[in-house]
């Protein structure tokens, strides 16, 4: 593994050294750590795992398990001081924390007010929103098994796409930067498609329900 990372810099390295340690379990304890502080950032940490995956030096299986189940365990943590400590002290304790923008938190509140029960899911596909999303839900004293299956879908779909990136990057690992922007605008487009699908369904269903 050293000889394929000994380039990587920055957050990437340390991923890669923590990775090398620990093996699939560091994918965990780094994808539960990037849940729980969003400035770690799964758009560098999964792509090079898949990478790594390739080299021989860890098991994609176990990747996409131990990362799903990190950042489930991340959202359970989130959820519980929502659930325990409430939304708006929450928030101020975290924003508290370095490269921590309130902001962020505000998107992932108002996203869970707009969307309800399906923010869990499709949240988790979207920056910004994918990590903060479960503390709204603890707060709402959210259903604790839907919140789990919403979660687990959706996060083992986030980490499926964006390990996958860096299995078929392979050697080009330094365009994994430019494909996760080209892959978040996407989950966006989509996302707009879907939401409006929503709407003019619902718009339809009034309309009979009037005549």
């Amino acid at each position: 593994m050293a000889g394929s990372t000994e380039d990587l810099t920055g957050i990437a390295g340390i991923a890669a050294g923590i990775i090398e340690s620990l093996g699939e379990w560091g994918v965990g304890l780094l994808s539960l750590l990037e849940t729980v502080f969003p400035p770690i950032p799964s758009e560098v940490i999964l792509p090079l795992s898949g990478f790594l995956t390739q080299q021989g030096s860890i098991n994609i299986i176990l990747v996409f398990v131990t990362s799903t189940l990190g950042a489930y365990a991340g959202a359970l943590l989130l959820y519980w001081l929502g659930y325990k400590v409430g939304l708006e002290r929450s928030i101020h304790l975290l924003s508290k924390l370095p490269l921590v923008d309130q902001e962020d938190f505000e998107k992932a509140a108002e996203w869970f007010e707009r969307h309800g029960k399906s923010a869990i899911f499709f949240g988790r596909l979207l920056p910004g929103v994918r990590s903060l999303i479960s503390l709204p839900a603890g707060a709402e004293r959210m259903n604790l098994m839907t919140f789990s299956i919403f979660t687990v879908a959706g996060t083992g779909i986030w980490n499926a796409l964006l390990i996958g990136l860096g299995v078929l990057l392979g050697k080009q690992y330094h365009l994994v930067d430019q494909f996760s922007r080209i892959l978040n605008y996407a989950l966006y487009a989509g996302l707009a498609v879907f939401v409006a699908w929503l709407i003019i369904r619902n718009v339809k269903r009034r309309k009979e329900r009037a005549n």
